[in-house]
This record gives structure tokens, sequence and C-alpha cells, in this order.
């Protein structure tokens, strides 16, 4: 019998935050995946060997909240192994600062919201960077965090924003931390629009939140795309 090829093992920690378009850049690249859903019923990890690489999605919590949310005390421990071995390993949003933590760094309340179409600025690395130096200096993504953290100690700041400096962040070679969200499409984003808290989270962002979230779907979704594939392609690159 023949023993399947390893894929990579994306971690969810909610149902409306799944992989999105990544699970469709890593198929178009011949790379597999498989979902595991972190907050339900106690999953059991697999072996890090049985892994291709790690991909950690955004969640409501936080990661400082771990006696509300124990699975992440053992999430953050695979996190760690996984790194350690090498793996090629990707954050986003809440993913990223689960990086961020595992690698010793302080994940915080920030002091502002940062919701909706914004733009960030590469860094002198992230111009430079092989999975990001093919897209805009300044190209447009989708926030919806209300934490932040320090840089890790050894890492290279990427990108930044108006409101928030870490927005992205690259650890080793294979390691990458990305604060704002890359795997959008338009029914996504309309389901996030759509969950329990989220009307009183954007109104308290300001009364036009919603309004410009949907406005820039025509506009803002294909730049975002644009700075996604490139990215992906790195990283199944890196899994390859």
């Amino acid at each position: 019998m023949t023993t399947p090829a390893p894929s990579v093992l994306v971690l969810r920690h909610a149902l409306h935050e799944g992989p999105g378009t990544i699970a469709a850049f890593l198929k178009d690249a011949g790379v597999e995946h498989r979902c595991l859903d972190v907050f339900k019923n106690r999953p059991a990890f697999p072996t890090i060997d049985s892994i291709a690489g790690l991909v950690v999605m955004g969640g409501p919590m936080g990661v400082y909240e771990k006696s509300r949310f124990p699975f992440l005390v053992r999430e953050i421990a695979f996190l760690r192994k996984a790194i350690a071995a090498g793996k090629p390993v990707l954050g986003v949003c809440l993913g990223a600062q689960l990086i961020a933590h595992a690698l010793g760094a302080r994940v915080y309340p920030h002091t502002v919201k940062e919701i909706g179409w914004g733009k960030i600025r590469l860094t002198a690395a992230g111009k430079k960077d092989p999975w990001m130096k093919p897209v805009s200096r300044s190209p447009w993504v989708f926030q919806w965090h209300g934490d932040t953290f320090d840089l890790p100690r050894g890492a290279r700041r990427l990108a930044s924003s108006a409101l928030c400096e870490n927005q992205a962040f690259r650890y080793g070679t294979r390691v990458y931390g990305l604060q704002y969200h890359i795997e959008l499409d338009g029914p996504m984003i309309r389901n996030w629009l759509a969950q329990p808290g989220a009307a009183a989270e954007l109104a308290a962002v300001g009364p036009r939140t919603r309004r410009d979230i949907l406005d820039g779907l025509p506009t803002r979704l294909p730049g975002l795309h644009r700075l996604a594939r490139p990215f992906m392609a790195g990283f199944a690159r890196a899994i390859r």
C-alpha cells in the first residue's frame, strides 16, 4: 500500500474563518491540505513528521485567553514543534499572533481596532522578500483585528500600516506571520459581516465601515488576490 504524501495542515479556530482562497492556491500548486478544527472536542494533533507544512488561520479569541480557550495551550506547543522541525509555517491574523507568541513575543490588545480595507507599506526587507516582492510596495489588504504583537526576536519586519507597526514578519526563511487577511473572497467577507456581534464591532470603528467594505469588493478584492497568489506560490515552493 502506498503511503499518502504529507499534506499541509490548516488549523481553524472558527467555522467561518477557514482557508478560503489559500486552499485554492495550494490546489493550483499541486499541494494537498486538510483542516483541523482546534476548537472542537479536544482534537488529536498529528505528528509533526506527518505534515508537510502548517497554516494557522484567524479567530475571534486572543492569544492571552488560554483559560477561556484551553486548546490554545496545545496548539502553541504544536506550533513550536513545527517551527523547530523546520516546517513551512504561515499564520494569518490570530495565526500570526500565535506564531509571535510561540517565538516569545508579547501579544496584547491594541489601542484601536483595524477593520476593513487599508494599505500596508512594505519595509526594505519586505521589498526584497522572495514571497512578497512581486507585489506593489503599498498594496491594499483586508484587516479585522483588535490585538497586536511585538516583533519576535530574530524576526524581520516585512510590512507595517498606519495603525499597526507589525503587519507582516518572517522568521528564518520558512515561517511567516501576516496580521492582515489574504484568504478572503466576496462570499467570505459577506459571511463575516453577518456574524453575531459584527455589526457592533463595525459601528464602533466608524458608521461607514460596513458600507466601505462592501463598496471596496469590486476594486480591492482583485488586488488582494494578486497579492496572495505569488505569496502562496512561495509557500508552495517551500513545501515542495
